[in-house]
């Protein structure tokens, strides 16, 4: 009974962090039933996750430009123009994939940084500062697609990016053995991150769950991630794609939990003014966000070219709207301050996963567009809801 109490009473106060996995996996398990089986397959989930790299990427950064209180609508074209660029840079240029990567990745920050200027410095909106960019970006993509309309790319290497997945260490038939061992080893490094958050919350007379609640959410989140991990391993794998959203989700997580920058990109969103006279560079931080955002697009642009093996004139359409909409399933809040990196990971699974249950049970696509703008609306008015209820 205490238990139960204990997990209601949790499930309340962090309504707003748990409320996107019991979306997700209802969402799940809605398609698996009205599909048969389909949509959970091994095949299904592998591409799902796969079509969802180039957006979670920029989910990452659309969260951390959403908490600091402004909007990028220029990522989706900048995306679609760099990823065509680097089409260029591999097919007429004949560059090593290493060094396009690099340079592609460069000029996304530059871009960034030139946002985060034009925002930070000339005190121009957001909205409009990149709406003004993706007028310029959309004509970009069109003039250096102008002559062929799609560039392709027949460079096997960069293609990996997007279509490969990491090699095996055997040859097991019908299971991929080195993507279980690191499924293995990521549930070891959660446990391990878990009982060492938990030991410092401790040290500091912070409230912790109590032993059984922990050990219930230890074992529920290692059952998740080993059931992830056989579903993918029983198709090719682990792919190159997931790899790169693994690193940067863990990457930017580091970053906004565990460092001062972190912790200053809160504080401006939750206050800017309080900021500012706390001693925080308000300016420093929107370069940081921005610049960030930037070279996240050039990512992005990497991957959905890479998947694609082209780059074609209707690159990046719609890629700005898709990544907001996950940040905002994802929990991040529209009044700025709150919101995590692994909160919009997984509300760009959800709108994904939507996509693709209607696709897979034949729903058409002017049903899909109505329903996505739903969710988006409810995930809104659900953030405004428990803000004032916070209140």
């Amino acid at each position: 009974m205490k238990f139960l109490k204990e997990a209601q009473s949790l499930i309340k106060q962090n309504i707003r962090e748990y409320g996107m996995y019991i979306a997700l996996v209802f969402i799940m398990l809605t398609f698996s039933i009205a599909t048969n089986g389909l949509f959970i397959s091994s095949r299904n989930i592998s591409n799902l996750i796969n079509q969802t790299g180039y957006i979670a990427v920029l989910a990452v950064g659309m969260t951390l430009v959403i908490v600091i209180r402004h909007i990028d609508l220029s990522v989706g074209f900048l995306a679609g123009f760099l990823g065509a660029v680097a089409a260029i840079i591999l097919t007429q240029l004949g560059m090593p994939v290493f060094a396009a990567i690099i340079i592609i990745l460069i000029l996304g920050l530059l871009i960034g940084l030139f946002n985060g200027f034009l925002i930070a410095h000339m005190e121009i909106p957001s909205f409009v500062t990149t709406l003004a960019g993706m007028l310029v970006f959309r004509g970009a993509l069109l003039l250096v697609t102008e002559g062929t309309g799609t560039i392709i790319i027949p460079n096997k290497s960069f293609n990996a990016i997007g279509n490969g997945f990491i090699p095996d260490i055997a040859n097991i038939s019908g299971i991929h053995l080195l993507t279980l061992i690191m499924g293995v080893f990521a549930i070891g490094l959660y446990i391990w991150g878990e009982f060492n958050t938990r030991r410092n919350k401790q040290k500091y007379n912070f409230d912790v769950l109590s032993v059984n609640m922990f050990i219930v959410k230890l074992i529920l989140v290692s059952l998740v991630i080993a059931y992830i991990t056989w579903i993918l391993a029983g198709y090719n794998g682990l792919s190159w794609t997931i790899i790169v959203v693994i690193i940067v989700v863990a990457i930017y997580n580091f970053i906004t939990t565990k460092t001062a920058l972190g912790r200053h990109i809160y504080a401006v969103g939750g206050n800017p003014e309080a900021a500012k006279l706390s001693g925080i560079n308000v300016k420093k931080i929107t370069y940081v966000v921005f610049s960030s955002m930037g070279m996240l697009a050039a990512l992005s642009g990497i991957l959905y070219s890479a998947r694609l093996q082209s780059a074609t004139t209707t690159a990046g359409t719609l890629f700005e709207l898709d990544a907001i909409a996950a940040a905002y399933v994802g929990g991040v809040s529209a009044a700025g301050g709150v919101g995590k990196v692994t909160g919009s990971i997984i509300g760009a699974l959800v709108m994904a996963s939507l996509t693709n249950g209607m696709n897979l049970m034949g729903v058409g696509i002017s049903y899909q567009y109505i329903i996505r703008g739903v969710v988006l609306a409810i995930a809104v008015i659900f953030d405004v809801k428990t803000r004032n209820k916070r209140k």
